[in-house]
């Protein structure tokens, strides 16, 4: 879901010039974040091709969350560069926001309003007639199931309901990259694991996914993951092919032996 910050500036997506044929949907060279003498992002630097479900693993205070804000255009760098749908992190900031989805570790919908008139609140934002939105929401029905709530107020929902809403927010104007702070933070593993199915058939269509997590059964479902720890990625690839580099059965036990190390 979008923060308050993402509530102006925004228009809905549409291809163009930048775009283009380039194979990666984000790209970072030496990212950098520091916050007085703190330095929350360290040098980072990695790829996410279109299509890709991109897995940020790393425990609280890593720099997750810093990395995301700064890649959505909510927190400009200290140092680096990085590009979004082929625009600039530092001097394109409000144009990224129209061309991506965000849901933040905070649920930011309104409680007081009912789902449908959260859906229609959003989809203006991003510039949405309330036919457009309407046309959408029906479309969205097949992997959403939004039919039966969209009547109820939000604050009523049970977690793993707001969690489909907050997404559906997120993708009403059909952005080519979405961007997940932990999205399945407050709710049981069979919403969880719907969640994923979600995430998944969404990269099937061609959306890129960037998403952090602390479940590391979760990591498995992305096809590479970067483990962070104090600021620095220390590990880059694929599921499978971390396991096999450190001869380890998980992903857990590989992050583990990582950040104790």
């Amino acid at each position: 879901m979008i923060d308050a910050e993402y509530r102006n500036n925004t228009k809905p997506a549409t291809a163009g010039p930048t775009s283009g044929g380039a194979v990666h949907a984000v790209t970072v060279r030496d990212l950098t974040r520091t916050f007085g003498d703190f330095v929350a992002v360290d040098k980072v630097s990695f790829d996410v091709r279109k299509g890709e479900i991109f897995g940020f693993l790393g425990a609280n205070g890593a720099g997750k969350t810093t990395t995301i804000k700064m890649l959505t255009g909510l927190l400009a760098p200290s140092a680096g560069s990085g590009t979004v749908d082929g625009l600039d992190i530092v001097r394109q900031r409000l144009a990224i926001r129209s061309r991506i989805g965000y849901m933040s570790q905070r649920f930011s919908l309104y409680d007081d309003l009912k789902v449908e008139e959260n859906l229609f609140f959003f989809g203006g934002i991003y510039g949405l007639t309330r036919s457009q939105v309407a046309d959408r929401v029906d479309e969205l029905e097949a992997v959403l199931n939004l039919s039966t709530i969209r009547r109820r107020g939000t604050a009523s929902l049970p977690p793993g309901y707001k969690q489909r809403l907050a997404l559906a927010c997120a993708i009403l104007h059909r952005p080519p990259i979405l961007f997940l702070d932990e999205p399945t933070g407050a709710v049981d593993p069979i919403a969880r694991r719907y969640f994923w199915d979600l995430i998944s058939t969404l990269a099937g269509g061609g959306t890129t996914v960037f998403v952090t997590t602390h479940y590391m059964d979760e990591a498995e479902y992305c096809h590479r993951l970067s483990i962070m720890y104090a600021g620095r990625i220390v590990e880059i690839d694929s599921p499978s092919n971390i396991k096999k580099k450190y001869n380890m059965t998980s992903v857990e036990d590989v992050f583990i032996h990582l950040v104790d190390r």
